[in-house]
């Protein structure tokens, strides 16, 4: 249990895994708020189309509309004062700008929702959550059950074979392993390679 601010704005970061129950959490959240008759503001990436091209979906297809943006600046432009809570989804899928987007709407008074995934598929820490998590008042870590052993998951197994930071998919594209189970990607290609140091003979 925490305190709740007065008279200000906050931040709140929901991070884990996939398949954690991240974006359920959210959704849960927001839909209290307006049952508190609050005046909700909903958005995800526009890179995230894998269950619907508008609502937030969670895996286990709890849904509520959102607002689609390209951009983190654009969350700005609809939120008027009247605004009292923000939800955002997949906030890894966003540039780093969206830490200053969430502070300057935290410091109008409002309550700002942030629900993503803290690491890639190498474990590697997703800059922009990583912001997000230092800049948050309140900060809470879902885990996922690894398919494997049933161990707590904190990994997310990458099953395709493509490469990059951003692979967008669900099942048919990850898994949620812990520690123990979790298999590390094999090294891909650098784009240069250093110059080989001439043999002397």
């Amino acid at each position: 249990m925490y305190l709740t601010p007065q008279g200000t704005g906050w931040i709140e970061v929901i991070c884990g895994s996939m398949f954690s129950g991240k974006t359920e959490e959210l959704i849960r959240r927001l839909r209290r708020a307006r049952i508190a008759q609050q005046n909700v503001r909903i958005f995800k990436p526009a890179i995230d189309r894998r269950y619907d091209d508008t609502d937030i979906v969670s895996h286990s297809d709890q849904r509520i509309l959102s607002r689609v943006v390209a951009r983190a600046e654009e969350i700005l432009d609809h939120c008027p004062t009247a605004v009292q809570v923000v939800g955002i989804d997949e906030a890894q899928f966003f540039e780093t700008e969206l830490v200053h987007v969430c502070r300057e709407l935290a410091r109008r008074g409002v309550r700002v929702i942030v629900a993503g995934l803290e690491q890639d598929y190498r474990t590697e820490p997703f800059d922009t959550m990583r912001a997000m998590m230092v800049e948050a008042e309140y900060l809470t870590k879902s885990l996922a059950i690894c398919v494997i052993c049933g161990n707590p998951a904190v990994r997310n197994q990458r099953l395709s074979k493509k490469s990059g930071q951003i692979v967008v998919g669900g099942s048919d594209t990850y898994e949620a392993r812990c520690r123990r189970c979790y298999q590390a990607a094999a090294s891909e290609p650098e784009l240069f390679e250093e110059p080989r140091a001439e043999e002397v003979p």
